[in-house]
């Protein structure tokens, strides 16, 4: 056999094993990839815990101003608590998130805040968004504290996780609303196989499941609703 015949059976060798093996290491990825996304929320959580116990509530969903515009995101809030402070100094909170004095941060990705799942466009963009409506833990300019939640720290979610295509960037003071809640359960697009992670107040993070029913999952994000949450 000559050597260019060696080198071409050789190569196709080589292709064929890639081919059949490509599957494989992809679905080995997964896994690592779906655990270190639920070591972020479980990061987001204990940070939210730890800005608690600074002001004796939750951050608002977003800060406003005078006018009652929407300033900054609840993520920049927690940045202190996620040993991101150099982060945090260059925001100016007085400014939007998207003002131009803010255009360095903007330009930053803050990792905690992405999923390695998540096939975003943007390293800026994050798929973690916090539930928020009148009833859930955060809420527009306002703060919710642990006494507020009568429903039960481990049956009250605070921070969900969503399809890609509804990710937003870190700073954005955009957030779920129900009708995204409502379209997590509904939709056959989800973070990941088996469904996308929730953070709950008690700082656990949950797999929520593509079966799960819509009334439980609207149970959940009350903080007092007085609903029976059966097991998700």
């Amino acid at each position: 056999m000559s050597r260019f015949l060696e080198y071409v059976v050789a190569t196709l060798v080589i292709g064929l094993v890639v081919v059949v093996l490509w599957p494989a290491t992809r679905r080995g990825r997964e896994p690592a990839r779906r655990t270190q996304c639920k070591n972020n929320l479980k990061a987001i959580g204990l940070a939210l815990h730890n800005y608690h116990d600074k002001y004796n509530s939750f951050p608002p969903a977003y800060t406003v101003d005078q006018e009652g515009n929407p300033l900054h995101s609840w993520r920049t809030l927690l940045l202190p608590y996620l040993d991101q402070q150099p982060l945090y100094d260059k925001i100016d909170l007085s400014k939007p998130w998207n003002d131009p004095v803010n255009a360095e941060a903007c330009e930053t990705p803050a990792p905690v805040y992405r999923c390695p799942s998540a096939p975003v466009e943007k390293l800026t963009n994050t798929t973690y968004l916090a539930v928020v409506t009148p009833y859930s833990v955060m809420r527009p300019g306002q703060s919710c504290s642990l006494g507020d939640v009568t429903d039960g720290m481990a049956t009250t979610l605070i921070v969900i996780e969503v399809p890609s295509d509804q990710a937003v960037h870190w700073m954005s003071p955009v957030d779920a609303d129900e009708k995204v809640v409502r379209e997590l359960v509904q939709t056959k697009k989800k973070p990941h196989n088996r469904g996308g992670h929730i953070a709950l107040v008690d700082g656990s993070v949950r797999l929520l499941e593509n079966k799960t029913p819509y009334d439980q999952v609207r149970a959940l994000v009350t903080v007092d609703g007085k609903e029976i949450v059966r097991d998700f």
